[in-house]
């Protein structure tokens, strides 16, 4: 029977999007890989890729139509032997879109799905799954009679057989996180209770985007529901912007120069191997302990912002994760990054020290366990080793804490190793 194309859902937070583009029509065939359009999510314009072959026999959302909920059905698609005709009524596509719970993300690739089935995808002696599933399958060398498909009338889709072993029936992939309730953006006096308020005053409305309903959700839920608590160290910074200049200097004639965050990132990459019990995240009723050092760092783009994760900061030199760093903060502020480059890690940085800002205190950004906020290096009065005072560059730092996953002690231990990776900027070198 015809399969229902649904807006996909692109990333955990995403609960509509804008279908901003179709390059597929009416009558086209497709083939798995296919890009079928694309989609504007609360965070970046994606290309949405088909899973399945056949030919696409109705558009039931047009291009430019903004507000499509996830798992609103876009498109049929008629597989070999079928016609316009057994397409019959096809959903409407203001349809009310099924939960958070009963979707199944998967980006950037967009299999989404609503659950449908536990049991194996059969009938008789026919199993459904999709093209690019039976691939997978093959190359693994798996049972598909074994698995239980997640997608529509339990067909068999990639992320189902993507981490079962060679005849191992492997559950339903796990529903999307459920994005932050819709009670986070109204927290505070009701809407009407402030027009009211400023009737008087000349003003604008602006409408929230998409990312800004999502900051504004997230934050509010980290705020709320996340035990924060803060540690605060100054950090005398002479020495690694001496060996900054000679770096530099070195470095320019390959076009590389280096700045002060590219050694923040590689101190905190660093202190996360050396503190270990702190390179954790809180999943709900447990900790994950990562081993590699994956830290995101906030860039500021218009209307919000991202944090695009470096990963394995910790094998990789100054220059790699300068020119990295590069890269992702410029596709960041054209909203070109995919899901997987801003989603993950353990650990952040939020620098705000270019700004002039002294010092703050930094939001933590779920399921990260802590975000190091950083200020501007400034010549500061300091007494030194030898009890003489002296005139020295102060950059002061404030590291929020989850108290779930890291106490009071381990959370002192992982930011006195970023003040003395810094502090001797060498030794990040060997």
């Amino acid at each position: 029977m015809p399969i229902e194309l649904l807006m996909p859902a692109l990333s955990p937070t995403m609960e509509e999007g804008t279908l901003a583009k179709w390059l597929v029509k009416e009558g086209d065939s497709i083939n798995s890989g296919d890009v079928m359009a694309e989609i504007e999510t609360d965070k970046a314009t994606m290309e949405f890729e088909a899973v399945d072959e056949g030919v696409i026999g109705k558009i039931l959302v047009a291009e430019g139509t903004e507000g499509v909920k996830v798992n609103t059905p876009i498109a049929v698609i008629l597989e070999d032997g079928e016609s316009a005709d057994d397409i019959g009524e096809a959903s409407a596509p203001a349809a009310a879109a099924p939960s958070t719970e009963e979707t199944v993300a998967e980006a950037p690739k967009a299999e989404t799905f609503t659950e449908q089935s536990t049991a194996p995808a059969k009938n008789g002696d026919r199993v459904f799954a999709s093209p690019l599933a039976r691939r997978i399958a093959k190359d693994k060398g798996l049972d598909l009679s074994q698995i239980k498909g997640s997608g529509p009338k339990g067909r068999i889709i990639k992320v189902d057989v993507m981490d079962a072993k060679a005849g191992e029936a492997l559950a339903p992939a796990a529903s999307a996180p459920t994005a932050a309730a819709p009670a986070a953006l109204a927290a505070g006096p009701a809407t009407d209770v402030v027009l009211k308020t400023y009737a008087d005053r000349e003003f604008e409305e602006v409408p929230l985007d998409g990312m800004r309903k999502t900051i504004a959700a997230r934050l509010t839920e980290a705020k709320q529901s996340v035990p924060h608590f803060y540690l605060r160290r100054d950090i005398e910074l002479d020495a690694l912007l001496k060996f900054r200049g000679q770096l530099n200097k070195s470095l320019e004639p390959r076009g590389i120069k280096l700045s002060v965050n590219d050694f923040i990132i590689k101190a905190s990459a660093l202190a996360l191997q050396q503190v270990p019990d702190a390179n954790a995240v809180w999943a709900g009723d447990r900790t994950l302990s990562l081993k590699p050092s994956d830290v995101a760092v906030a860039v500021a783009i218009e209307g919000g912002l991202f944090t695009p994760v470096l990963k394995d900061a910790e094998m990789k030199s100054l220059s790699a994760l300068s020119a990295e760093m590069k890269d992702l903060a410029s596709r960041a502020r054209d909203r070109k990054l995919a899901p997987h480059e801003y989603q993950g890690g353990s650990f952040a940085i939020s620098n705000l020290g270019m700004f002039g800002i002294d010092n703050f205190d930094a939001i933590i950004n779920p399921p990260h366990a802590a975000i190091l906020a950083v200020g501007a290096g400034t010549k500061k009065p300091v007494v030194g080793d030898d009890g003489e005072l002296k005139v020295a560059t102060v950059m002061s730092t404030t590291l929020s804490v989850d108290h779930r996953v890291i106490d009071g002690a381990l959370g002192a231990n992982l930011l006195n190793a970023i003040k003395i990776n810094l502090e001797n900027p060498i030794t990040m070198l060997a």
